[in-house]
């Protein structure tokens, strides 16, 4: 089947999606704010549905307690057992971002709290496949005592039964959701699967129990990332080992950097309690006090260690450490994170920056075939179909995902890009899924898993992400089963891509005390989203910088006052004479100096 015609095809007029612009109202009424804050911020709040300050206190006080996590007790039972009796401990990790930081505090930690043996391994997404997979499991030479998973291990039946054959004990950490069937772990701990208790045959999903041996036990915030899970099970681990308040407790706080890191660069829902671990990890950052790893990787990002916000870590230094993953060895990020050398994590942030640029290279290199794919097939007149799905025999299986994320931004469809696994295995193709609001696209792979079995090898993820493999010659049949579940989960309404802001800014408030403020007043990101205001302008000026990003000087007509703002990666030869801009309110430094700027994220001719 030719690469270009295993494109889905779209409804008519899809190929380039132009949003629809709604303002966010307030989820209530504000109450009990400070006049130091300001009337925009209290807004921002209110429609983010944080309407008193106590909602806005991101301090670590109001951390949500361990005790809360089911599956922990069992897990730093056998911790303690393992610390105590100089057992060694093998930490499993993931190779992307939330992986790797998971994986680092892990070692961290275990050491902190007494654990002398401690070594890690990350599956080459090539070789070993992903998660605790059989073949990573026959690797581990030799066998260590004990299995730790950190981001992955709720999908690995195989690769921990595979362990348990070995001899070896295993603790699955993970918040990705569960299968129809969960592993035969010794302690199985995640947010989103339901703890078993009163259960005295040691099975995590046991068929003999029944009445309340399965307990509704859901942890409060479900949106911990892979890293928070590992954080929250040291938290317990050393709530036993270091009993009340003895002055020898070590300190956990100095892994909040890597915790921080880790969960925006996952895009997991930034809720209340995520929102506290991010906080307490960027105020580390910029107080000095971060780890020599994410220190270089903030440098290296040209970004301020004193003024670093959370979208610097989604944005700087988390796709560096994702590079690695994706193109060579995570082993390079984790050890990174794992040093303590400032001279060593320079060196070894600079490689991670040079893949991390040949990556962009590559991925600009298949989106731009991925863009040539659509306009060879035209869009428009061509049916009905809403999946899309995208195979070319020569794209890199670890970018494939960056392909279907900008894809489904053009689009506003969910996408599903493939590779082959690998060289050596052109038969079988590796793919990677975006999704937008409304369709889940972990549970469309698991529909489509239940209508057609055996059409999927093995799939995985979240709501918005998931990864699956399958044979190249079923990749026909699942571009039209991929599609199906898509026109029957989506209506006309959910395929309008809508762009919420905060509306307008009024005459007098472009000022950097209002920019500081908004920063400051996050953490922002997934679920929490950063502050975008639309208003009119008059371009009283404009000029190229580089091959596709303007600097503007954008006039408010309705005080003459003119503003500095730049937008990058732009398509448009030009921008209107009279424009409705969508834009962040942010900080500009330059040569010790700051100023506020407007970051134009939408131009439409107003």
């Amino acid at each position: 089947m030719s690469p270009l015609a295993s494109l889905a095809r779209l409804a008519p007029g899809a190929g380039m999606t132009t949003p629809t612009l709604r303002r966010r109202a307030p989820l209530g009424t504000p109450e009990g704010w400070s006049e130091a804050v300001h009337p925009v911020l209290r807004q921002v709040y209110a429609a983010r549905g944080v309407l008193h300050p106590a909602q806005a206190e991101h301090r670590l006080r109001h951390l949500l307690a361990p005790q809360a996590l089911g599956g922990l007790e069992r897990a730093v039972d056998l911790l303690v057992e393992a610390i105590e009796g100089d057992r060694s401990i093998v930490v499993a990790g993931d190779y992307d971002c939330d992986g790797a930081t998971g994986t680092a505090v892990a070692v961290r930690g275990l050491r902190l709290l007494g654990a002398r043996r401690v070594d890690y391994v990350i599956p080459n997404r090539f070789v070993h496949g992903y998660g605790l997979s059989p073949a990573l499991v026959a690797a581990l030479d030799p066998a260590p005592d004990l299995i730790v998973t950190v981001d992955n291990g709720v999908a690995s039946v195989a690769g921990v039964a595979a362990a348990k054959a070995r001899g070896i004990r295993v603790i699955v950490t993970d918040h990705h959701l569960p299968g129809g069937q969960l592993p035969a772990a010794d302690a199985l701990v995640n947010p989103n699967v339901l703890e078993v208790r009163a259960c005295g045959h040691g099975e995590p999903a046991c068929a003999r129990c029944t009445g309340d041996a399965r307990m509704n036990h859901a942890f409060p915030s479900r949106a911990l990332a892979g890293v928070g899970v590992m954080f929250y099970l040291l938290l317990a681990l050393r709530a036993r080992r270091y009993p009340g308040d003895r002055t020898d407790r070590p300190d956990l706080s100095s892994l909040l950097d890597l915790v921080a890191l880790g969960t925006v660069a996952d895009l997991v829902p930034l809720d209340f309690n995520n929102r506290v671990l991010v906080e307490a990890g960027l105020k580390r950052i910029r107080s000095g006090r971060a780890c020599p790893g994410i220190t270089a990787l903030v440098e290296a990002g040209r970004r301020s260690l004193a003024g670093v916000c959370a979208s610097d870590l989604g944005y700087a230094v988390g796709p560096r450490l994702n590079a690695a993953g994706r193109l060579e060895d995570m082993r390079l990020g984790v050890e990174c994170l794992l040093t303590d050398d400032p001279a060593q994590a320079r060196v070894l942030a600079e490689r991670l920056s040079a893949i991390n640029q040949e990556r962009r290279d590559l991925q600009e290199a298949m989106v731009a075939e991925a863009e040539t794919m659509i306009g060879a097939l035209g869009l428009d007149g061509m049916g009905e179909r809403t999946g899309v799905t995208l195979y070319e025999p020569s794209w890199h299986a670890g970018v494939v995902g960056l392909v279907a994320s900008k894809l489904k931004e053009r689009l506003h469809r969910p996408v599903i890009a493939f590779a082959p696994a690998d060289e050596d295995r052109p038969d079988e193709l590796r793919g990677s899924a975006r999704s937008i609001a409304g369709f889940h696209v972990r549970d469309a792979l698991a529909a489509i898993d239940a209508r057609t079995p055996g059409l999927i090898e093995r799939f995985g993820g979240h709501a918005m992400a998931a990864g699956l493999s399958l044979k190249a010659a079923d990749y026909p049949r699942f571009a039209e089963a991929f599609d199906a579940i898509a026109r029957e989960w989506l209506d006309e309404e959910r395929l309008r891509a809508v762009l919420y802001t905060d509306g307008e800014l009024p005459p007098g408030t472009f000022s950097l005390d209002l920019a500081r403020q908004l920063r400051d007043g996050g953490p922002w990101g997934q679920g929490f989203p950063e502050p975008l205001f639309d208003n009119l302008f008059e371009c009283a000026q404009w000029r190229l910088m580089g091959e596709r990003h303007w600097r503007l000087s954008l006039r408010d007509p309705r005080d003459g006052a003119v503003h500095e703002a730049v937008m990058f990666n732009v398509r448009a030869s030009a921008p209107p004479p009279r424009l409705r801009a969508v834009y962040e309110l942010t900080i500009n430094e330059w040569q010790g100096r700051e100023s506020a700027r407007l970051l134009v994220r939408h131009v439409e001719p107003a």
